[in-house]
């Protein structure tokens, strides 16, 4: 069983469909999936727009149909619509130590780069024990992730480890699955981001699109078109054109940036053009879809993922002893 889920915090852009969905659909195709959209995680850090939800749920379950998740091979559901994550969320959170949440790096990170919210409450400080009653209440036995959500998998592995010891085995410990393609930047340098502001989003135009990349970061030795450049030290570089550049372009580039033969603009000009032929097939497809369609899909979804779910936490009462 494999399980993973996303934030309905706004519309996909390049670092989900590169960093996750692309794995997904591979997925989909070789194991039982369940991918499911974590309303109740959006409000760790967006509690104060908890009205865009909804909408923010139509739109990316959209976005997953149009990019080829399908829900006759998957389990497409809606967090929020299966009541027993807030059930195992509080039965696991008493077992927790508080040092454990502490010291996750995604916490430090984001209290640091969202100096524009208050970040200073028990669900954002919490949210990796809710993401471990997401994964442990399917037994999942892998999930999908980053780089930078690895050390959330290991922790789901030590809650489920003290769940196991204290109250005897119910939880398998899920293997951690990392996305092929590296964190994916976004146009200031930084990991891409709807909460930073520098995301590339599927549903830009390609104009809009081929824009921001223009304007992507690039080695800061090259104030001038003559500087000779390093394509190591280059955002777009070991990001996006690693991404969808072919190995022979790579070389020609990196040779055309160490030798100021090229300019930077010209050197992202190639990457934009495979972007925008990746891109539009799925743009295609995302605008034959409509509304209920999204809805459909969750509907079944949810009801599948609720039977799994009250099997689950039977068998977890059970060994925690209530009734």
């Amino acid at each position: 069983m494999v399980v993973s889920g996303a934030r309905p915090t706004g519309r996909l852009h390049l670092g989900n469909w590169l960093g996750a969905l692309k794995t997904w659909l591979r997925l989909q195709e070789r194991h039982e999936c369940l991918f499911f959209v974590a309303d109740w995680h959006a409000l760790t850090t967006d509690w104060a727009q908890a009205s865009d939800i909804r909408l923010a749920t139509e739109e990316m379950v959209l976005d997953w149909l149009a990019l080829g998740l399908d829900p006759t091979r998957c389990t497409i559901f809606q967090q929020s619509a299966v009541k027993e994550h807030a059930e195992l969320f509080l039965l696991l959170g008493m077992l927790t130590p508080l040092p454990w949440l502490e010291r996750n790096p995604t916490y430090k990170e984001q209290r640091a780069q969202l100096v524009d919210r208050d970040l200073s409450t028990y669900g954002f400080l919490g949210y990796p024990v809710l993401q471990a009653a997401d994964v442990l209440m399917y037994k999942a036995t892998a999930v999908p992730v980053g780089s930078d959500q690895a050390p959330h998998i290991e922790l789901t592995r030590e809650i489920a480890r003290r769940f196991n010891t204290t109250f005897g085995p119910v939880f398998p410990e899920p293997a951690t699955l990392l996305a092929e393609t590296p964190r994916i930047l976004g146009t200031d340098g930084r990991k891409m981001s709807k909460s930073y502001g520098n995301a590339v989003y599927l549903s830009d135009p390609p104009e809009v699109i081929a824009q921001k990349l223009a304007r992507m970061v690039t080695d800061t030795r090259r104030q001038r078109r003559s500087d000779p450049g390093e394509p190591e030290d280059c955002p777009a570089y070991v990001s996006l054109h690693r991404a969808f550049c072919t190995a022979e372009e790579l070389a020609r580039l990196a040779e055309g940036c160490r030798t100021a033969q090229i300019g930077c603009l010209e050197c992202k000009q190639t990457m934009i053009r495979h972007v925008l032929a990746e891109l539009e097939p799925i743009r295609a497809r995302r605008a034959q879809l409509r509304p209920p369609d999204a809805w459909e899909a969750l509907e079944a979804g949810n009801a599948r993922a609720r039977r799994i779910a009250s099997e689950t936490m039977a068998e977890v009462r059970a060994a925690v002893g209530l009734p």
